[in-house]
Formats: structure tokens, C-alpha cells, sequence
């Protein structure tokens, strides 16, 4: 099923009531990002608990999938309203066309080498290293896909310290990946826990 993509670009403080304002007209999903990302005034959030600014950048960049059903300007007008936005929002469309999906997100997962031993590799790849200890996974919605900087450093202290017969537990485990991990590394008993289904 195809669908529309509405692009706006709006102040930062504005983008938690405008999302909110897009789903309720209508949209399927609103994606949110840095509208000034590449310029000079690209500003990193790292959603630190202290970060001195509430709004993650100055301008954001919403992309909001609208069914083809549907006029995107009454979306966007009526958004707009609910927001309390005042004046006219200008915004961009583009047809969004139906494809495979799933194949899509697969392509973007590769085999990745962790250390030297040590392989994360997506179920529909054969191991780069039949030898290595791979750990297979679907990579999804869950968190631990092995191409995260926080990942791949957890999993390599799990390599440097694990000596074998370990308890580990993996805490907001996501995809179980450091679990798995220790258990291929000599761990007797992983256990992990998350409160995201």
C-alpha cells in the first residue's frame, strides 16, 4: 500500500504537540529529525538527564506518512490547529511507494566483526567465520544489533572478562544479545530482562 510523506520543518519546542496533532489527524507514523543536521547549526543530543535544553534541536524535520485516502492538507491544517500552531505551515509531499519492507530493513544489517573471536551476524547471512563464536540474531525493533558503540563495547569487556562458569545478567537486554554472548563465552547462566515486549 502506498502512502504520502508530509515534510515540515518547525521549531523545536513545538514538535511533542505537533506530532501528537499529525497522528490524531491522521497520519500513520511521524518520524523527527534534526532539520539542521549538516549545517553549521547542527546541535548533538545525546538526551542526557542534565541537558540544560528541553528541546533536542532548534528546528526539527517531521515526516509524517499520510494513506493516500487521505488530503494532506486537511491533515496538516487540521494538525495545525490541534497544535495551536498559528498561521500556515509549509510542508513538502512525496509518494512513499509500497515495497518489501522487511527485505529493505535486512539489507541494512551486515555481519559485523566485534573482535577478533567474536561475530554478530543477522540470520540470513551465512558467518564470515564459521570458526569465530558467531552470534546469530534477527536484528529488529530490539535494541542489540551489534552496530551500537555501547554494544560493541559490552561485548567486548564480556570477552576480556569472562574466565568461564559466570552468572550474567543482562538488564534491558533488547535483543538478548549480550546474554547470548556470554553464554558462547564460557558464562554458565545468562538471564535477560526487559520491560519492552
Amino acid at each position: 500500500m502506498p502512502f504520502l510523506s508530509a515534510n515540515l520543518t518547525i521549531d523545536a519546542p513545538l514538535v511533542d504537540a505537533m506530532t501528537d496533532a499529525l497522528m490524531e489527524a491522521g497520519a500513520v507514523s511521524v518520524d523527527v529529525s534534526d532539520a539542521d543536521a549538516g549545517t553549521v547549526w547542527e546541535r548533538p543530543i545525546f538526551d542526557e538527564p542534565d541537558h540544560a535544553s528541553s528541546a533536542a534541536w532548534l528546528h526539527a524535520r517531521l515526516c509524517a506518512l499520510i494513506p493516500t485516502e487521505l488530503d494532506v492538507r486537511k491533515v496538516i491544517e487540521k494538525a495545525r490547529r490541534i497544535a495551536g500552531i498559528e498561521g500556515t505551515l509549509a510542508f513538502d509531499v512525496n509518494r512513499v511507494d509500497d515495497q518489501d519492507w522487511v527485505r529493505r530493513t535486512q539489507s541494512q544489517f551486515t555481519p559485523q566483526h566485534v573482535t577478533e573471536r567474536l561475530w554478530v551476524v543477522p540470520s540470513w547471512h551465512a558467518p564470515p567465520d564459521p570458526h569465530a563464536l558467531n552470534i546469530v540474531l534477527d536484528p529488529g525493533l530490539a535494541f542489540g544489533t551489534g552496530t551500537h558503540p555501547t554494544t560493541r563495547l559490552c561485548l567486548r569487556w564480556l570477552e576480556r572478562t569472562l574466565k568461564g562458569g559466570e552468572s550474567v545478567i543482562d538488564f534491558g537486554c533488547g535483543s538478548g544479545i549480550l546474554a547470548i554472548a556470554a553464554l558462547k563465552l564460557g558464562a554458565t547462566r545468562a538471564s535477560g530482562i526487559d520491560i519492552d515486549p
